[in-house]
């Protein structure tokens, strides 16, 4: 893996995910998340793991797909700890090619105009985590750039 992404990508340093009060992070994920998320496989991804991810498709199996489906515009991602807006999709694409992209590839897939970079960092091992110590995913860079793996049951919570 490199050890920095081009711009807009913000990197970040190992700081960010030093042991805090709650595994990675200060505080636990939200008691009740979007989409149908499962709190417990929330809160371990987020928290007590840097390297693992939920299962591929995992978001095909909640309501998220058929939420976007309906969505009439761009959907708002936040942390599920803090409740931090971290990714905004689709931008400069249809949902349905970002729906496309994400089944392709097994989870959320955000570009980098996508990506809210006040509160989203990129570790020099690829891993995306948030400022606050939540773990996120990886970038995977591909012909088109930067692209945003994330769990979503990282960016399940709701706005704080």
């Amino acid at each position: 893996m490199p050890k920095s992404f081009p711009p807009p990508c913000v990197m970040g340093d190992e700081s960010i995910m030093a042991p805090k009060a709650h595994g990675t992070s200060a505080i636990p994920v939200q008691e009740k998340l979007r989409w149908g998320c499962d709190v417990k496989k929330a809160d371990e991804i987020c928290n007590f793991n840097r390297h693992y991810a939920e299962h591929s498709g995992y978001f095909e199996k909640t309501t998220f797909k058929k939420e976007a489906r309906e969505a009439s515009g761009p959907i708002k991602f936040y942390d599920s700890n803090t409740g931090k807006h971290l990714f905004t999709a689709p931008v400069g694409r249809t949902m349905n090619e970002f729906l496309i992209e994400s089944s392709a590839h097994g989870w959320p897939s955000f570009r980098d105009a996508e990506v809210n970079w006040e509160y989203v960092r990129c570790l020099p091992n690829g891993e995306s985590v948030s400022v606050d110590g939540t773990h996120l995913g990886h970038n995977l860079p591909d012909d088109k750039g930067s692209r945003y793996c994330i769990n979503l049951v990282s960016v399940a919570g709701t706005e704080m």
